[in-house]
């Protein structure tokens, strides 16, 4: 630990009902301090509330979950944290909003939050090649540390090949290299050319940071990520199978395929695993508080110690033919003038978005996987559509900010997508 001693945050206080971080610190670069923009001390107006809580409502229906917690905060009228349905479908569970869940593809971004802090202190170069730091890639000789954060190494996802692993043997510790392989052994574009979503790319970005600073990826994060934001209940977890907290965890599922659809009223209980699942792509615990307080201090990228270069100056269509609002780099997906990401793994989907300039925070998680991280990614938008239009508290100024998509278009499209329950036989 001596290696990155310079780095260590001292945090100053923070307010977690509104978000209201005031943070100070010193490192090799000086002094560190964040103030976010004000958050309005009050609950979302009633009509506001109904209409989240039906989006809710909708995405629990068509995924399959049985329970959701979401949190949202707009700074000019008000903040909603609510925990909606129950751990089990056939056993029930009361939820609380302090329960702790794995985060998925959010992960990614405190990864490249770990890359830029390594670089902005001189540690690694962003344009280093990974065979300089991971062994075994050497067909990786063009792709740089960047491009595994950017999502532009050209490499596949394990995800196809292993997931039926995880899901049997979610107990199992994975060497992320041997993790990564499956991807790296898919078909490759051109680097620097796309955005792939790449799991392997982020779990060999863990192991090259690792290898350049001689610390664990947990010690990592909690270096430069959690420790200087007090994100107290967020961590990535050591490799050994276990819930997402020794405290209170939302039990996380997934529903078993037959034929005409799925086994929705006895789903696969898979709250126990392995953080090697994910590592550094999927593998952080955290609670909707922390997440909300993460992703609006993300998206102004209060970590950095340098302004250059620019993380999310470059991004690239998150997919061929995506709308021009939605792009991808820096480990994020921009959605209008939103930055987030959204994700599954095992057991849980999540999704987490902030828009940099006014401090309007979005956090999802469903406490099942089963449709991959679709119906999260979708509510979370549809929850920022409704809750931009919220009127301004008394006393405050609504700012100009609007998406460039309606709620009723990603209500509609998650009914439509909503996944086909077939009956126990007999």
């Amino acid at each position: 630990m001596q290696l990155l001693s310079s780095r260590r945050w001292r945090a100053a206080a923070a307010t977690a009902a509104v978000l209201g971080l005031v943070l100070t610190g010193c490192s090799s670069e000086g002094s560190f301090s964040y103030t976010p923009p004000p958050q309005v001390d009050a609950t979302l107006p009633d009509d506001t509330v109904a209409a989240l809580q039906g989006a809710v409502d909708n995405a629990l229906a068509a995924s399959g979950a049985s329970g959701a917690i979401v949190g949202v905060w707009v700074p000019w009228s008000g903040t909603w944290v609510a925990a909606t349905g129950t751990q089990d479908k056939a056993d029930g569970g009361e939820l609380s909003t302090d329960m702790s869940f794995r985060i998925a593809d959010i992960t990614r971004l405190m990864t490249c939050d770990v890359l830029y802090a390594l670089a902005d202190e001189g540690t690694v170069e962003l344009d280093a090649k990974v065979p300089e730091y991971v062994s075994g890639v050497a067909d990786m000789a063009d792709v740089t540390l960047l491009d595994l954060c950017n999502g532009t190494s050209g490499a596949g996802s394990s995800e196809a090949t292993v997931k039926s692993a995880w899901l049997n043997t979610p107990e199992r510790v994975w060497a992320p290299l041997e993790l990564a392989g499956y991807g790296l052994g898919r078909a490759r574009v051109a680097p620097q050319t796309t955005f792939r979503d790449s799991d392997a790319g982020y779990l060999l970005l863990g192991l090259a940071l690792e290898r350049a600073s001689g610390m664990s990826a947990r010690e990592l994060i909690a270096e430069y990520v959690t420790e200087p934001l007090e994100l107290a209940d967020t961590s990535l977890p050591s490799p050994a199978a276990a819930p997402p907290s020794e405290g209170a965890s939302l039990s996380g599922h997934y529903m078993g395929a037959v034929e005409g659809g799925f086994t929705c009223a006895a789903p696969v209980d898979i709250t126990t695993m392995s953080s090697s699942t994910g590592f550094t792509d999927s593998g952080v615990v955290s609670t909707i508080t922390d997440l909300g307080r993460y992703m609006q201090a993300e998206a102004k990228q209060v970590l950095r110690t340098k302004d250059e270069p620019d993380r999310f100056a470059s991004p690239l269509p998150a997919y061929d033919k995506a709308p021009s609002w939605y792009q991808a780099t820096g480990g994020a997906y921009i959605v209008g003038s939103m930055i987030g990401q959204h994700g599954w793994t095992p057991g849980y989907a999540t999704a987490a978005y902030s828009d940099p300039t006014t401090g309007f925070t979005v956090a999802v998680v469903l406490n099942d996987s089963t449709g991959g991280a679709r119906f999260a990614q979708q509510l979370s938008w549809e929850l920022a559509a409704i809750a931009s239009k919220a009127p301004a508290a008394a006393g405050e100024t609504a700012p100009e900010f609007g998406l460039p998509y309606t709620a009723e278009q990603y209500h509609t499209a998650i009914a439509n997508a909503a996944l086909a329950c077939v009956p126990p036989a007999g």
